[in-house]
């Protein structure tokens, strides 16, 4: 018999974590409270630019994704994984690093987000020395986690550690190729696809994002806590097995969904839609495995409040996992697609499944390594309770809003007009829903702070066993028995399990991101598009700095109902020489890819001073340092330079030289707009000029066949 060999499991990392978990939960959803309110309320944007919902909204999303979700990711995984493996975390140094590295690049975020620096691109607007930052530390924490699983105990990995691992190998590959970028400063860079291509790459990303960061390795954490929580074994071990290599080898083709009836080429989107669907087998095989592992304990379920919050993160996996793939059918889609019913469907996920799953998983860890119990079970209870009711406020609006917007956008007169011609009327028709969302936030966020209270307390009665001694006996090397199956040989080889995993999950990629690169039909030009000239770039770069992509699109879909408000459907070429893509994913406001040249310079002007002194009741809040500070010009330069590297074919005199060509397309703005009435001291000079610019060159590169009027 082997002799036993006594160690220590770390708890102290994993005490960090659930700290920073609750900590940047707090932060995040109360940023996220303010951004429904505004939508509300518009005066809650302050009138300042650091606090417009455009800045905020992806502040939030970083902050609860990255930051409330990433941290609880870290703390189930630094617990679970030395008592799977029964070995301390390879590197207490690593461990630090990985901790407060983490915390510094959320602060960065949580800096740069609000002053305006973004790439834009849907959850990974941050720029390039914190996308650099994100990888580094990734990359301490991949090797911390491979060389604690080499230095194991036990010869098994668990279904868990599968899912930890392609986590980990499978966002390294997006987080790369998503973010190969041209610095043009220190805060700013230039995406080195564009248009269509870009579109893809960023979906490809964005729904990967969603399932490889909070979705497996949450499943990886259900796989553990849950049939920890419930003292019963996982219901079925085959059907984990199943659910793991169908999942990741399935999951990494659906991104094209998000761009359905878009420029993209029909055969994307054909795959994109087959892979959807598919993904509803491995989906619900998980939420079964999951629930079934509580088959003949729901006595126990009624009146343990941990259980309670898992059954309820498991069955929103569901709802979700379910609800996904209907909304990547086509005709589903047509009606889901730039409303707020995909965010509903986004927070069933996130307030549902990873909000649940973490307050259960606190509720039950943070007890045992403080050698204590529960403070109060009620308050967990209670908090259940309110965490439920306020999902259920937030998303139940958020459905019905998304429905009224979608019918309100199609309905057309028995004349054959549309019957909400004025896109506000679509708008200011949801505002009570709005206040409902408002209020489930408000909800589900009361519950956060009755759970943070009840951890203080629970702390503050227990002590921390920062070193948890344990004893165990050596690995053997196991020995291969005749007519064992191949899974029990990968299960214990973390290195071909990585492999393995990396090679399932890279299929689906190079199947789709390739051929859309590799082959220039898939982005045929129109010779009539042109770049934007110097000013309408960074016009353009304000339009970004401000969020606008957060309410509105620039992408007309082929539907009779959008070409009649909007004008002529949009054309793949003519988005080639666009850095980054701004189709957006969510119409708060109307679509703007036919905006140029439909209102003249001063309507621009007023209503980017006071949007509703142009359309009354609107909830767009007021730009006005955008008519008192200069445009700066200190990069445009270094932009025009990187954008010839990229092949945009521009006269190589504006690398040095691009300000005589600004100077006078904006004295022509501002000749314009005196005309108009506005009398304004140095106005060429001012940012709104180049906005102005880049609205009204939106679209007009080719003739609209349809302009209709707002």
């Amino acid at each position: 018999m082997s002799k036993l060999e006594k160690f220590y499991y770390d708890n102290a990392i994993v005490k960090n974590f659930a700290y920073a978990t609750a900590l940047w939960g707090v932060v995040g959803m109360s940023v996220g409270l303010l951004a429904a309110l505004q939508l509300v309320f518009p005066s809650l944007n302050f009138g300042i630019a650091e606090t417009t919902y455009g800045r905020i909204r992806p502040l939030h999303t970083n902050a609860v994704i990255f930051a409330f979700v990433g941290n609880g990711i870290f703390m189930g995984v630094y617990h679970s994984l030395q008592r799977l493996v029964k070995a301390r975390m390879f590197s207490d140094k690593l461990s630090t690093f990985h901790f407060w590295g983490w915390q510094l690049i959320i602060v960065a975020a949580a800096i740069t987000l609000p002053l305006g620096y973004t790439s834009a691109n849907e959850y990974a607007e941050l720029e390039w020395p914190i996308d650099i930052a994100i990888a580094v530390v990734w990359i301490a924490f991949g090797i911390n986690m491979f060389g604690t699983i080499m230095k194991r105990r036990e010869n098994h990995l668990y279904v868990a550690i599968w899912f930890y691992i392609a986590t980990w190998v499978t966002v390294t590959v997006l987080h790369v190729f998503n973010n190969i970028e041209i610095p043009v400063h220190g805060l700013k860079s230039i995406p080195v696809l564009a248009g269509v291509q870009g579109a893809l790459v960023q979906w490809w990303y964005g729904h990967n994002a969603v399932a490889f960061f909070l979705t497996t390795p949450y499943l990886g954490l259900m796989y553990y806590y849950l049939p920890k929580a419930a003292n019963r074994p996982v219901y079925s071990y085959r059907l984990s097995i199943i659910h793991f290599w169908a999942l990741i080898f399935i999951y990494i083709w659906a991104g094209p969904h998000h761009l359905l009836y878009t420029s993209l080429p029909d055969w994307a989107q054909s795959l994109g839609v087959a892979f959807s669907m598919m993904l509803i087998a491995p989906s619900w095989g998980g939420m079964l495995n999951g629930l079934l592992t509580l088959r003949g304990a729901w006595d126990r379920v009624r009146n343990d409040p941990i259980l309670k919050f898992m059954v309820v993160a498991v069955t929103a996996y569901g709802m979700a996992t379910f609800e996904g793939p209907m909304m990547s059918i086509k005709s589903v889609n047509a009606i889901s697609h730039y409303t707020d019913w995909t965010v509903g469907h986004v927070h069933i996920g996130t307030l549902g499944w990873n909000g649940m799953l973490t307050f259960g998983i606190l509720y039950w860890l943070l007890p045992r390594i403080f050698d204590t119990k529960l403070y109060s079970v009620k308050l967990a209870n209670i908090h259940f309770w309110i965490a439920t009711l306020g999902t259920l406020f937030y998303t139940i609006p958020l459905y019905v809003a998304g429905w009224t917007q979608s019918l309100m956008w199609k309905q057309f007169t028995e004349d054959g007009f549309l019957k909400y011609g004025n896109f506000l009327e679509t708008v200011t028709q949801i505002i009570p829903m709005y206040a409902m969302r408002a209020l489930g936030g408000t909800i589900y966020l009361a519950g956060v702070f009755l759970m943070v209270y009840n951890l203080m307390k629970t702390v503050k009665s227990g002590k921390l066993i920062a070193n948890e001694m344990v004893e165990a006996a050596p690995r053997i090397a196991h020995v291969k028995h005749k007519g064992e199956h191949w899974h029990r040989w990968i299960e214990r080889r973390p290195v071909q399990l990585l492999v393995g995993s990396l090679i399932v999950v890279l299929i689906g990629g190079l199947v789709e991101v390739f051929p859309m690169i590799l082959v220039e039909e898939n982005v045929p030009k129109i010779a009539s598009v042109q770049p934007y000239t110097p000013l309408e770039l960074e016009g353009r770069d304000i339009y970004i700095r401000e969020g606008c992509v957060g309410c509105h699109s620039q992408m007309i879909r082929p539907f009779r109902s959008e070409t009649e408000r909007y004008g002529e459907y949009s054309k793949s070429g003519e988005f080639i020489y666009d850095r980054p893509f701004l189709w957006g994913s969510k119409r708060t406001g109307p679509d703007l890819h036919r905006i140029g040249g439909k209102y003249p310079d001063s309507w621009h002007y007023n209503h980017m001073l006071d949007p509703e002194s142009m359309s009354p009741g609107s909830i767009m809040p007021p730009y006005p340092w955008l008519l008192e500070d200069d445009l700066n010009l200190a990069y445009t330069a270094r932009k025009m330079k990187v954008l010839r590297q990229l092949g945009t074919p521009y006269p190589e005199e504006f690398e040095t030289n691009p300000f005589d060509d600004m100077k006078e397309q904006a004295e022509g703005i501002a000749e314009r707009l005196r005309k108009d009435g506005i009398e304004q001291e140095a106005l060429e000079d001012k940012e709104i000029i180049a906005l102005i610019a880049y609205l009204q060159r939106l679209g007009t590169d080719i003739k609209p066949k349809v302009q209709a009027a707002e």
